[in-house]
């Protein structure tokens, strides 16, 4: 075998190394890779190393985020059992579905077919022409945008990058304006639909006070992200677009008859209203549960845990009492729970409403409180998921960081002004 075989520990060996010189082979070898290139690693040391890391940080990053999932439901498990724990995440997401989703969406559909009908019939026009002298003065905007902020407030946050996308609109702005509607029209997204939500619930006055918040923290946002914008990019001080066009080619043309059009208006809205009811489920099952089990505790007499929807350990809750103070004196709130409202409310507002009902069984809610939701809710409305399509869409993603930073500001000055206009209110009553 020696004469045939000079060296029998290679033999042994094959076996071994050639799996390991296939896997080298196939995951950072190719007939370009220095693992196979005659010079091994000289020349292309850089592709390597690059490789290498790539493929290491999303090891790293898996391994990460197992750590991060076990530990996080290992923990509620393991206060809960894992029996309570499972149970109360299906019960909590059910009961979500059929007492708030649908009546979320019931609104929704509503609140479609209205908007379309305000549409169809010019009293978005007439809105636009009350509300045009204040833009100037308020936002640093062209009067036109008044008709972006009627569209986000009867529809969401998207509808005003498909009017900053039409050149007959785009052309009265500068550059640094025109990004800066990101934030402007997200502080109205959903605005219908949440104030119709708190009002139907009995809370209209402080839906109203909410309203003027928003105003207010958008005024803030606005200005924040023009200003921000000028300072990093003083050559965004440019117009928006060349094209030449005309705000009347902004128009809404139907045809038919008026009863033709009136029912077309309100099925066609109706229609829309359901693609935001079905888009609002994700956010209400997932982030809703997840928030109402970090929110409330169990709901046994006795402190033990029976398996039932809305229990929970309530982190949440316990880090809010532990400086109710700040929240008292900035949103008024007199309980901890009600922080999970705004905190929701930066990734969806339709989940953030979907904690009031609940709130109100726990006999947590008053105007003040639905006002402070109100202006927080609309003046965010999820901007951490809608900022960067949006921002992306208009060709401007270097400016995402400074839009979030803008809005988040916005937002907290929406919540503050809310609570200190119903206490103004309240005493001036």
């Amino acid at each position: 075998m020696t004469e045939n075989n000079p060296n029998p520990r290679h033999h042994r060996l094959g076996p071994v190394l050639n799996p390991l010189e296939t896997f080298l082979h196939h995951t950072i070898g190719s007939k370009d890779s220095p693992a196979t290139s005659p010079g091994g690693n000289e020349g292309k040391p850089e592709k390597y190393h690059r490789k290498m890391k790539f493929t290491t940080s999303r090891s790293l990053e898996a391994i990460l985020f197992l750590s991060l999932f076990l530990a996080f439901f290992g923990l509620l498990a393991w206060k809960m059992t894992l029996p309570h724990m499972l149970n109360t995440f299906m019960q909590t997401a059910y009961h979500l579905l059929l007492e708030t989703v649908f009546y979320i969406m019931a609104i929704c559909v509503l609140m479609g077919a209205v908007s379309k009908l305000l549409t169809e019939f010019g009293v978005v026009r007439l809105l636009e022409n009350i509300l045009r002298p204040l833009m100037r003065p308020l936002y640093n905007l062209p009067g036109v945008a008044a008709l972006g902020a009627v569209m986000t407030f009867l529809s969401d946050n998207p509808a005003i990058i498909s009017l900053a996308k039409d050149n007959n609109f785009a052309r009265y702005f500068k550059k640094y304006q025109l990004v800066s509607l990101t934030n402007f029209g997200t502080a109205f997204g959903m605005g219908l639909v949440v104030i119709a939500f708190m009002t139907g619930l009995g809370y209209g006055k402080g839906a109203l006070v909410g309203l003027l918040g928003a105003v207010i923290g958008s005024i803030i946002s606005t200005r924040l992200m023009q200003h921000f914008t000028l300072k990093a990019y003083p050559e965004m001080d440019s117009p928006a677009t060349d094209s030449v066009g005309s705000e009347q080619n902004i128009s809404f043309k139907s045809e038919g008859s008026l009863f033709q059009r009136f029912l077309n208006a309100m099925l066609d809205g109706g229609k829309s209203g359901v693609g935001i009811g079905i888009a609002i489920i994700p956010g209400v099952l997932c982030i809703s549960t997840l928030v109402m089990m970090l929110t409330f505790g169990p709901a046994g007499d006795g402190g033990e845990y029976l398996g039932v929807a809305y229990e929970g350990v309530p982190v949440i809750t316990w880090l809010a009492n532990k400086v109710s103070w700040l929240f008292q004196w900035l949103f008024g709130f007199t309980h901890g729970a009600l922080v999970s409202f705004p905190i929701t409310a930066l990734g969806a507002v339709g989940a953030a409403i979907g904690l009031v009902p609940r709130f109100i069984a726990e006999g947590m809610i008053d105007n003040n409180a639905v006002a402070v939701f109100t202006a927080m809710g609309m003046c965010w409305s999820g901007y951490l998921s809608t900022h960067t399509a949006m921002l992306d869409s208009l060709g401007y993603r270097r400016l995402i960081g400074k839009a979030i930073s803008a809005h988040t500001i916005g937002g907290l000055c929406a919540g503050i002004a809310a609570h200190w206009l119903w206490v103004l209110l309240a005493w001036i009553i």
